[in-house]
C-alpha cells in the first residue's frame, strides 16, 4: 500500500490522483467525482485518462549511483572498531551531531564524544546506569554494533545494527555529507524513534527504539 501511494503521489498531478482514487478505488460515479472536485464530468474523464495512462507506463529506470567512497570507508573503519581511521575520515571543519542531543565540531571533539559513543557506547546500554537512555529501552547483551550502507529514497544512509536476544535490529540511522572523499557533516539519529521506524518500515528491516530522551546520570 505504501508503494502504491508513493506511485500515485510521484506520477500523478493532484486532480489526476483524486480522480483515480475516487473512481477506481472508491467506485464513485463520474458525476460524484465531478461534484467532489468541483469540476465537470468531461474534466474528470480527461483526468482519469491521463492518470491511468501514467500508471500503466513504467517510468524509465534510472541508473543506481554507487555509494560514495567515504561511506564505504566509514563502514570499514566502524566495523573494524578503528576509532583512529574513523576520525581521520572527518574534515577539519566537520560537524558531528547526535540529533536532539549534542553537536561537536572538528575531528578531535567528535572523536572523544560522538564517535567513541557510536563505537563503544553499546556496552553501556546493557544496564540502566549512566547509559543515556531509559532502562526500558536498554539492551540485554553487550555485542558490538555494525553499520551497513543502504540506499533509501535516492540517498545513501547508514543503518546501525545491534545484536539482541531475538536477533539483530537497527537502533540508529546516520546520514553523511561528504566532500572530496571525506566527511563534512555527520548526523546520527539515535534518539529519533519516529524516523528510525519510518526508514526501517520502508526498508522492511527490524528495529528497536531508544526512546526520545537523552540524559547523563
Amino acid at each position: 500500500m505504501r508503494e502504491a501511494a508513493g506511485t500515485l503521489i510521484g506520477r500523478l498531478a493532484p486532480q489526476e490522483r483524486a480522480a483515480v482514487v475516487l473512481k477506481d478505488v472508491f467506485d464513485f460515479s463520474l458525476e460524484e467525482v465531478a461534484e467532489a472536485l468541483s469540476t465537470t464530468t468531461g474534466a474528470v474523464k480527461a483526468a482519469l485518462h491521463r492518470g491511468r495512462g501514467k500508471l500503466e507506463v513504467a517510468p524509465p529506470a534510472s541508473p543506481r549511483a554507487p555509494a560514495p567512497a567515504a561511506l564505504d570507508a566509514f563502514c570499514a573503519a566502524f566495523n573494524a572498531g578503528d576509532l583512529d581511521r574513523l576520525t581521520a575520515l572527518l574534515l577539519d571543519t566537520a560537524s558531528v551531531e547526535v540529533v536532539g542531543a549534542t553537536t561537536m565540531y572538528g575531528p578531535e571533539a567528535a572523536r572523544r564524544t560522538v564517535l567513541h559513543g557510536m563505537l563503544f557506547g553499546g556496552a553501556r546500554a546493557v544496564t540502566d546506569d549512566a547509559c543515556g537512555i531509559e532502562a526500558r529501552f536498554a539492551r540485554k547483551d553487550a555485542g558490538p554494533p555494525r553499520v551497513e550502507a543502504v540506499e533509501h529514497r535516492g540517498e545513501w544512509i547508514l543503518l546501525h545494527w545491534y545484536p539482541h536476544d531475538d536477533g539483530e535490529a537497527v537502533r540508529a540511522v546516520t546520514r553523511l555529507e561528504t566532500q572530496d572523499g571525506r566527511v563534512a557533516r555527520l548526523r546520527n539519529y539515535f534518539f529519533d524513534p519516529d524516523l528510525i521506524g519510518e526508514v526501517c518500515g520502508e526498508l522492511g528491516v527490524p528495529f528497536h527504539s531508544n526512546g526520545y530522551r537523552w540524559f547523563v546520570r
